[in-house]
């Protein structure tokens, strides 16, 4: 098929076989479109397009408007500000921006930071703080912002003058451990709840991450409301991010949910400077182009902030449409070099193009050449774009705003290659971007980086109060406290899994039933937000459909196919359940928002998300260490779990490294239980530890699906069971020849290995003390403290995995369904002089049945009970 796009047709006329009838047919648009409005026009164009699209045409419309503005300089709202002191401010963010990273850099070279991306984004940042990002506070809910990471200099220095933070810490910029020697505090490189847990709200910096982030928030606020817990219907979330971060996968993949949810609280700004940290983004493409295409393939409403102010008269002059051939015929390598020259270079190489251009630039000097600027450096043109995507219904909005990397830095960085990781302007170059702002510095203020703050009365300090002020108080801010919520007794919702006496079930199978206890809790339950990724049914969890439903932003418009069953599929406005489709980060996404409810609401909810373990920390852990970040509180649970409890799956469903990876996480408490009764136990003290006394930490706790028998909660071993580790069971030899005794220890799925064992041992004359270790990471935490005491000097605990080893004797053998270095993580604290080995699934998985499996890892029965014997030189 031929080549039917609009940019073809706007960089030549080769393709017009008949001009004359091409003006007809324009000529008799534009009367029907006076004639009888613009709706008339669209609903014609509609028509016309059905039948375009048939097989005698096969044509379909191009997703790429010209490269202008969408908003025409008639459809512009008046510009409800002062323009002059908005300038003004923005110009001393700007300053003080640079300042913060150029002294931290003059004085540390190594702390680097960044100043060309906030200079790109200033702007687009004053528009939002000074007329559309709301705060939180007693009378209203507020926005959700998530700001771009590598901006983060701006929004302190916006705080700065807001009295937030002092001069001292502005010069503490990425010294956190240093600054309080010196009274101040240390500014975060990026956006970092955990480490400013009263200023940032989300962790933006890692790339993907926040965008993804902030569609599901966005959607969890609808949750909210449908299921009329919370009404957020006029709240917005707000993301400003960058056209280079739109590479990585999760910026997009959950384009299409936000449409299909309508998601019209949700409006993202994405700064297009055009440049990666190494180069153009696309620099033999135009990615405002690309973007475009890709977002209103998606379904959003996209808003396409291009040109400022002095762009319109040249547009207005320009009856020819030579600037759109001329935009259409440059690419975005060639964009950054017209944004790196001067204004003469301008002049002579875009508007030197032809005949039609020079005309346009007659009458205009160099210099306003060289001051024409992007949209998305001129506030008017960022209000316009800002209010009609907040007024837009039906869809989620993305403004695609053009600036230059860099903006203002002139010769020194001002699009160039190298402006990304430009952190030092020497003395001419910061004497010209003084000029360039009109700062009030003086030479000496200006090369000595000084921060500027006006007088507490000047205008500029009313303005910026009282802007805030109106929109609800500072930003960003976040919120630390909230209700604590009461946690049902562990006997009203667990007594079957505490005291099981034997019966057989799956781990995962009593987390499903006591997750369906807790839903029909009268307090707690409505807070409860279960969570998977499109395999409910694979965990059991087809009950829960009718008991609470599946969230739906619709309802329900048809009549499932198996409606006449008991777990047949329920979807409801009021649902419940979060089922999220095959997307692992949607999921996790998912339940951070969930998770974040209590700081980001005030109004705590508890997250329950279930999935293949392997699927977890292996595939979406740069999301949960965001997550972390956030100081999340809810629970993980990794369902059929291990090397060897997921037989026939094979190598990449089987999970042997996720509680290797859930230990680097520091408030991250993870748990490898083998009895239903210790989950229970478990999860009961984790609602404890983030409803009750309001922790901020996650629980990650593993499942098995394989179906044995479950014995009680030993009596009074609950307090060693969730500090990792208890004495399951002292098995005496069981013939009068007595040959040694062993200290066997297990978790998860190996635990009932570790048991056959001992019975194995007990016949040969060989006594056990067998011991549930319930987190390895949990005594590896322990004893890395007591450690850290006593090289600090200090009287260092006993490490509590010594203690309770210290009651059993002989070797110790330590086997689980992990990779050996779980266990190995404990070595340092067994006691002195008795053996330790320990037992793992190192390698690749395998399908097979269970038996065989254990056999080929040798974590079965027979090698536990073979390295017993070869630790006591009996083997």
């Amino acid at each position: 098929m031929s080549d039917q796009s609009l940019t073809r047709y706007l960089q030549a006329d080769t393709g017009d076989i008949d001009p004359a009838e091409t003006a007809e047919w324009r000529e008799a648009f534009m009367a029907l479109v006076q004639a009888h409005g613009p709706a008339r026009a669209r609903f014609i164009l509609d028509q016309l397009a059905v039948m375009a699209r048939g097989p005698l045409v096969e044509w379909s419309p191009e997703l790429v408007t010209p490269y202008v503005n969408t908003i025409a300089v008639d459809k512009q709202p008046p510009f409800p500000g002062d323009l002059a002191i908005e300038e003004k401010l923005a110009s001393l963010m700007r300053w003080n921006a640079l300042a913060m990273v150029a002294r931290a850099n003059a004085a540390y070279g190594e702390l680097g930071g960044h100043i060309a991306s906030y200079a790109s984004a200033a702007d687009l940042f004053e528009a939002g703080f000074n007329h559309f990002f709301r705060a939180s506070n007693e009378s209203q809910g507020g926005d959700l912002v998530f700001f771009q990471p590598h901006s983060a200099p701006g929004v302190y220095a916006r705080a700065y003058l807001e009295g937030r933070l002092s001069e001292a810490d502005l010069a503490h910029y990425r010294q956190e451990i240093t600054a309080p020697a010196a009274g101040a505090r240390g500014l975060s490189s990026y956006p970092h709840p955990y480490l400013m847990p009263d200023f940032w709200q989300f962790p933006t910096g890692s790339m993907g991450i926040g965008p993804i982030s902030s569609i599901y928030h966005a959607r969890f606020m609808r949750y909210l409301t449908h299921r009329q817990l919370l009404d957020c219907a006029t709240r917005k979330v707000w993301g400003v991010f960058g056209d280079g971060e739109m590479d990585e996968p999760e910026s997009m993949s959950a384009l299409t949910l936000a449409s299909r949810e309508k998601l019209d609280n949700l409006v993202w700004v994405v700064n297009c400077n055009l440049q990666r940290l190494d180069g153009p983004v696309r620099g033999n493409g135009r990615i405002i182009d690309e973007l475009e295409k890709l977002f209103r393939g998606a379904g959003w409403n996209v808003i396409k902030l291009v040109w400022g102010s002095d762009w319109d008269g040249l547009f207005a002059r320009d009856t020819t449409g030579a600037l759109m051939r001329a935009f259409a015929n440059t690419v975005d390598g060639q964009m950054q070099t017209f944004a790196a020259k001067d204004g003469r270079f301008n002049r002579d190489n875009f508007f030197g193009q032809n005949d039609e251009l020079k005309r346009l630039a007659q009458g205009m000097t160099d210099e306003q050449i060289d001051r024409l600027k992007r949209g998305g450096h001129d506030l008017v043109k960022i209000h316009a774009a800002y209010a009609a995507a907040a007024a837009h219904t039906g869809e989620p909005t993305v403004i695609l705003a053009h600036t230059k990397k860099g903006y203002g830095m002139g010769t020194a960085g001002q699009g160039k290659m190298t402006t990304h990781s430009q952190k030092k302007l020497d003395d001419t170059a910061l004497i010209e971007f003084r000029n360039r702002f009109n700062l009030p510095l003086s030479d000496e203020q200006a090369r000595n980086l000084e921060f500027f703050r006006p007088a507490e009365d000047s205008a500029e300090m009313k303005y910026l109060r009282a802007r805030r002020a109106e929109l609800g108080g500072v930003m960003p801010q976040r919120l630390a406290t909230s209700q604590a919520l009461a946690v049902p007794a562990l006997d009203s919702f667990a007594a079957f899994a505490t005291q099981a006496g034997g019966k057989e079930m799956s781990t995962t199978m009593a987390f499903v039933r006591l997750l369906g206890n807790l839903l029909k809790d009268s307090e707690l339950g409505p807070r409860i937000v279960p969570i998977v990724a499109d395999e409910a049914r694979t965990f059991g969890m087809a009950n829960l459909f009718k008991q609470v439903g599946i969230y739906s932003s619709v309802g329900q418009r048809y009549e499932p196919e198996d409606i006449g069953s008991v777990l047949s599929y329920r979807e409801a406005l009021n649902g419940q359940i979060l089922e999220e489709g095959i997307s692992e980060a949607g999921a996790i996404a998912s339940w951070t928002a969930a998770a974040t409810s209590y700081s980001v609401h005030g109004f705590p909810m508890l997250p329950f998300y279930i999935y293949y373990s392997m699927f977890g920390f292996q595939r979406v852990g740069d999301a949960i260490w965001a997550a972390a970040d956030q100081r999340s509180r809810g629970f993980l649970l990794g369902a059929t779990s291990g090397r060897t409890t997921l037989g026939g799956e094979g190598l990449q469903h089987q999970d042997g490294s996720s509680h290797l990876v859930a230990a680097t996480i520091p408030n991250c408490r993870a748990f490898d239980p083998a009895f239903a009764g210790e989950m229970a136990v478990i999860i009961h003290h984790g609602m404890k530890e983030m409803l009750v006394e309001q922790r901020d930490v996650f629980y990650y706790v593993t499942l098995m699906n394989e179906n044995y028998a479950q014995p009680d909660v030993p009596p009074g071993t609950e307090d060693d069971l969730v500090r990792g580790c208890y004495r399951f069971a002292t098995i005496e030899p069981r013939t009068n020849k007595k040959a040694g005794r062993v200290t066997l220890l297990g978790s998860g799925a190996i635990l009932t290995e570790v048991l056959k064992a001992a019975d194995v041992l007990a016949h040969e004359g060989i006594g056990c003390d067998v011991f549930s270790v319930t987190s390895w990471s949990e005594l590896a935490r322990d004893g890395m403290a007591s450690e850290r005491d006593a090289l600090a000097g200090a009287k260092p605990a006993e490490p509590f995995i010594a203690k309770q080893l210290a009651t059993s004797v002989g070797p110790i053998i330590a086997a689980t369904d992990y990779v050996r270095a779980v266990p190995d993580s404990i070595r340092a604290f067994v006691p002195a002089g008795r053996r330790y080995i320990t037992l793992g699934t190192d390698g690749f998985g395998r399908s097979d049945t269970r038996a065989a499996l254990r056999e080929f890892f040798r974590v079965d029965a027979a090698h536990v009970a073979n390295a017993a014997r070869h630790a006591l030189g009996r083997a």
